[in-house]
C-alpha cells in the first residue's frame, strides 16, 4: 500500500535523504499538480524526520494502515516526550500531550454518527487541543483497542493521567479494570470521581485501588457509603488528595505512606490527631510524610484540643519555607 504524504512539509534534512534514495524526486517536485509522494518507499532516516513533522493524531493515523506502517511506526525513537492520558466520562477518549503539555491530541469516542471523523481544534492561552471523533456502536471495546494500539506504538507501559467517573459506564467498570490490570504496569496519575453522589461506586472504587497500581499521585474524589469501605491505599505516592473521607479513620491514617496528604471531612477524632502528631514527630510511624493539608478548621480550637501539649509554630500564610532533606 503505498501512502501518501505532502512533500512540502518536509524538512531539510529528510529532503537531502529523499533525493539520495530517490532519483525521481526531482520531477516529483517538478510536478506541480503532484505534491505527494509514497512515504513508504523512503529509507529510515527519511521517514524519521517526516515523523518528527507529525502531530500524535497523524502518527496513529499512519500506523494503523498497513502492517508495514505500524512496524514502521513503533521503530521511531523519539515517543518519550509524549504523555499518554485516558478518560472514562461522558464520553471515552485518550490523549497524547507533548510539548510540555501544551498541545494535546484526542482521540473521542462517540456515538453520534454524525460526528465519525470530525475534528476540533482549540486554542486557550498558549494550549492548544486537537480533537478527532469517532464513532462506533461498541465504543468501549473499541476504546481498548484503540489504547492497546497507542501503547504499543508509543512503546508505553503505563498511562500517565487515568481520569475515571465511576458511575458513567457502571455496567463495563470491572471489564475497564481488568483491560487496565491486564495491559498497563501502572498509572502515574490518577482522578476518581463520580457524577452523583447518591451513586454507590464502594466496590467499583475497591477493585480498581486493589488492582491497579498509582505510582504519583492519587485524586479520590468518591462519596463512599460504607465506613469500613476496605481499600488498598497504595504505597509511596508523592501525593494523596481524599476528598470526603468520613470513611478514613484512625488505623488507616496510620497506614499512609505517601509524601504530600490532603484530607477533608475525615472522621478522625480530636485526641487521635493528638496522638498521630506525637507518632509523626518521633518518626514512630509515617516516615515518608513530610506535608499534610486538613480542610478548614478554626485554628484555636485545634491548638486547644490538639496542639496544646505539641511544640508548634503558627505561621503567616505569606511565608514560604522550603523542606531540606
Amino acid at each position: 500500500m503505498n501512502l501518501l504524504l505532502p512533500i512540502f512539509r518536509l524538512p531539510f534534512r529528510a529532503m537531502e535523504q529523499v533525493s539520495k534514495a530517490l532519483h525521481s524526486i526531482i520531477k516529483m517536485i517538478s510536478n506541480r499538480r503532484n505534491n505527494t509522494f509514497p512515504i513508504l518507499r523512503l529509507p529510515f532516516l527519511a521517514i524519521e524526520e517526516i515523523f518528527k513533522t507529525m502531530h500524535p493524531i497523524e502518527i496513529i493515523n499512519f500506523s494503523m494502515t498497513s502492517k508495514q506502517a505500524k512496524a514502521i511506526t513503533k521503530n521511531m525513537a523519539f515517543y518519550s516526550k509524549y504523555a499518554i492520558c485516558i478518560y472514562i466520562d461522558k464520553t471515552l477518549g485518550i490523549a497524547i500531550n507533548g510539548t510540555n503539555n501544551r498541545v494535546s491530541c484526542v482521540y473521542e469516542m462517540t456515538s453520534d454518527t454524525q460526528m465519525n471523523g470530525k475534528t476540533e481544534e482549540d486554542k486557550r492561552d498558549r494550549f492548544i487541543t486537537r480533537k478527532v471523533f469517532k464513532y462506533s456502536k461498541d465504543p468501549v471495546d473499541e476504546w481498548k483497542q484503540l489504547c492497546k494500539h497507542v501503547l504499543e506504538i508509543f512503546k508505553k507501559q503505563t498511562f500517565d493521567v487515568l481520569t475515571l467517573y465511576m458511575d458513567e459506564f457502571v455496567d463495563h467498570n470491572v471489564s475497564i479494570i481488568d483491560f487496565l490490570r491486564t495491559n498497563v504496569k501502572s498509572v502515574d496519575v490518577c482522578y476518581l470521581f463520580q457524577w452523583k453522589e447518591e451513586n454507590d461506586v464502594d466496590e467499583h472504587a475497591a477493585y480498581l485501588l486493589n488492582n491497579l497500581k498509582v505510582k504519583n499521585e492519587l485524586n479520590f474524589c468518591l462519596h463512599i457509603k460504607n465506613d469500613n469501605f476496605d481499600v488498598k491505599i497504595p504505597k509511596k505516592m508523592k501525593e494523596l488528595n481524599i476528598h470526603n473521607s468520613q470513611w478514613f479513620g484512625f488505623e488507616r491514617l496510620l497506614e499512609i505512606d505517601c509524601k504530600h496528604v490532603v484530607l477533608t471531612n475525615d472522621r478522625i477524632w480530636e485526641e487521635e490527631w493528638n496522638l498521630f502528631i506525637k507518632k509523626w514527630i518521633a518518626m514512630e510511624t509515617n516516615q515518608n510524610l513530610e506535608y499534610m493539608e486538613l480542610d478548614n478548621r478554626n485554628l484555636d480550637i485545634f491548638r486547644i484540643h490538639v496542639l496544646y501539649d505539641i511544640p508548634h509554630e503558627v505561621v503567616d500564610d505569606g511565608v514560604k519555607r522550603i523542606l531540606k532533606t
